[in-house]
């Protein structure tokens, strides 16, 4: 089968909620994590039920589902992994995605027929290392985030072609080696290896000289700020035909701690981008619309790692804080006799201009001239959580459509 054919939008799942927006807005595989031995501890993650039932239905959808097994754990911890890979047999999901050479091992022994996909945690940089773990079991290696294109071109050339490459091609970027980080474990005892991190990296820095402590002197990386470890964020939707020419095989968005509309807004993105790609593979060139959606998360600003090698532009020094110029402010339940049904999420009024955005499609803008409560009465706006909200449109949206809206400056 071709790089094209292979070619995999993989998305986050940090809950039941973005699972579905994952699976909804064209993931062809999500990954996601258990209470244990995973490297979020942040996001709701999923019990055996909601696990077994997760996986239920993205096989409905054709959807993979990998299971993150990619902490590194101690001694106390061995015991109990019999257990959970098991239960991960059991719940038929498609692959597990370790890091630590003796958890391979254990799932070689205790699931031997489990697909096993190296987590960009191992820090594999060059193509002995990918032969080895392919000779060890691996179906695939997630490549070390540091990696320029022209380095996986050249492990491609020379891994087996069995062997799936994966990259991290979207979402935020940790200034650690491959997220290998401690200092958020010096700084507040909270593991970075563990699932744990307090993002210490965001934080903005000081000087204080010993004999004066409550004199703060800032530090300066150059004349824009003093945020010194922060990262931009990681954004490669324009170069999805780069990333195939130099033979990756899966696209993998960051985000199991993301909010829903982070999911599926990106997901939907890159969905289109691929699409895009396999229609025009000779002369690819990414319409502006499908662009802009990247910019209307919350994001920090983009950059493109250390893809094209030189990433000293990766750095931002002005805030630790995302960028976020739209707001969901409703989501479509079904549309039916020419009007929207939808759910508020945020404030808005009557006369307000929204965007709505469908799976795969160019997002609509609706002037909302008026709107009603459930119960068919006029209202001038929608103020109250969770709200239903009747809306007269002769366009039909399916379920699950998001209505968001720009933000007022």
């Amino acid at each position: 089968m071709s790089i094209i054919n292979r070619l995999e939008v993989l998305s986050p799942a940090g809950d039941y909620e973005r699972l579905i927006s994952a699976i909804d807005y064209g993931a062809d595989a999500v990954y996601l994590g258990r209470k244990e031995f995973g490297m979020r501890a942040s996001p709701l993650n999923f019990s055996y039920d909601e696990l077994k039932s997760a996986v239920e239905i993205a096989h409905k959808k054709g959807v993979k589902v990998y299971l993150t097994c990619n902490t590194l754990p101690r001694n106390d911890e061995i015991s109990g992994f019999q257990a959970f890979i098991e239960e991960a047999v059991d719940c038929k999901v498609d692959a597990v995605i370790v890091a630590d050479i003796g958890v391979l091992s254990l799932v070689k022994k205790f699931a031997p027929d489990m697909e096993i996909h190296m987590s960009t945690q191992t820090g594999v940089v060059n193509y002995v290392t990918a032969n080895e773990l392919y000779n060890m079991g691996a179906k695939r290696v997630v490549l070390a985030r540091e990696l320029s294109l022209e380095e996986i071109t050249q492990i491609r050339a020379m891994v087996p072609d069995g062997l799936d490459i994966e990259v991290f091609v979207h979402g935020s970027m940790c200034v650690s080696f491959s997220g290998r980080c401690l200092l958020s474990q010096y700084m507040v005892n909270r593991d970075a290896n563990r699932g744990e991190c307090a993002q210490p990296c965001r934080w903005s820095y000081n000087l204080v000289e010993e004999k004066r402590p409550n004199e703060f002197y800032p530090i300066y990386e150059d004349e824009r700020g003093t945020y010194i470890l922060n990262a931009k964020d990681l954004c490669m939707i324009d170069y999805i035909d780069k990333l195939v020419d130099a033979g990756v095989t899966s696209l993998k968005i960051e985000g199991r701690a993301k909010s829903a509309y982070y999911v599926s807004i990106i997901t939907n993105a890159y969905r289109m981008a691929v699409d895009h790609y396999r229609i025009n593979p000779n002369s690819f060139e990414l319409p502006k619309w499908i662009r802009d959606e990247v910019f209307k998360v919350s994001h920090r600003k983009y950059c493109t790692g250390f893809f094209f090698g030189d990433a000293r532009d990766c750095q931002y020094y002005e805030t630790g804080g995302y960028i976020r110029e739209y707001d969901v402010v409703g989501i479509i339940d079904y549309c039916a006799d020419g009007s929207i049904y939808a759910t508020q999420r945020n404030r808005f009024f009557s006369g307000d201009i929204v965007e709505i955005i469908s799976p795969q499609k160019e997002p609509v803008e609706l002037r909302i001239s008026v709107m009603y409560n459930d119960r068919g009465e006029v209202i001038e706006k929608a103020n109250h959580a969770m709200m239903k909200l009747i809306i007269p449109c002769d366009i039909e949206f399916p379920a699950n459509s998001i209505i968001r809206m720009k933000k007022e400056k």
